[in-house]
């Protein structure tokens, strides 16, 4: 996602009133990167909360879109910009926290946002885990917290299909987690989500041994309820 794609997605998903309000609020925070704080927590009231794209409930949000637009905006680039963006996680409530986190790969952070990423994901709320687990951290994060970031998906729900970075990042260890999961589930008698199953699959060799064979698993749907939105 670019800023470009974004402002185009916007086009049809907000009012005119709200693009314009959101295009003077960019160029205010390019002039004076101080007054994002003020403008950012108003995004949502300004320019909507649905789904940018209705086919995808699981990606990005319009208030999101708006935030990070907001986020782009600010002329400020390494310990500055980590600096401005930290106090907007820290003092948003979810969904600008989310929409911090969306907007990481625009911004040229580096790997100095890693720790927001890392908080999200020690948290329970799976609007942050989804968000965490996005391009950002696909090209950023040590694979040890990667996997553990898709672990702790499957267990509180969120589909596989909403980390864009999975089938590039999944790998054996990934594999055998996956694998330890399913074990466990099928010998307590419960249903093994089936997105788990491509991954599985893609590394035979993870299976584990002295269990149930996957393949004789009972297997649940994975149209699992969207993560909760703000």
């Amino acid at each position: 996602m670019t800023p470009d794609r974004l402002r185009d997605a916007l086009t049809d998903r907000t009012t005119e009133e709200g693009r314009n309000w959101l295009a003077g609020a960019c160029a205010s925070v390019t002039a004076e990167p101080g007054v994002v704080r003020g403008l950012f927590p108003l995004a949502g009231r300004r320019c909507g909360r649905g789904p940018l794209d209705p086919a995808d409930p699981y990606g990005w949000r319009v208030d999101d879109a708006a935030r990070a637009l907001l986020l782009a905006a600010i002329p400020l680039t390494g310990t500055p910009l980590l600096e401005e963006i930290g106090e907007l996680y820290r003092s948003g409530d979810a969904a600008e926290r989310r929409a911090v986190l969306r907007a990481l790969p625009l911004l040229p952070v580096g790997d100095g946002a890693l720790p927001l990423v890392r908080d999200a994901l020690r948290t329970n709320d799976t609007r942050l885990i989804a968000a965490a687990l996005g391009d950002y951290a696909t090209d950023h994060l040590d694979p040890e917290t990667y996997r553990q970031g898709v672990l702790k998906c499957v267990f509180t729900g969120i589909p596989m299909s909403a980390l864009p970075g999975l089938p590039g990042r999944a790998d054996i260890e990934l594999a055998r987690m996956m694998a330890a999961f399913a074990q466990e589930r099928s010998a307590a008698g419960r249903d093994v989500p089936t997105d788990i199953v491509p991954i599985l699959a893609r590394f035979p060799d993870a299976a584990v041994t002295g269990h149930l064979e996957l393949a004789d698993a009972p297997t649940a749907n994975t149209d699992r309820p969207s993560p909760r939105e703000a």
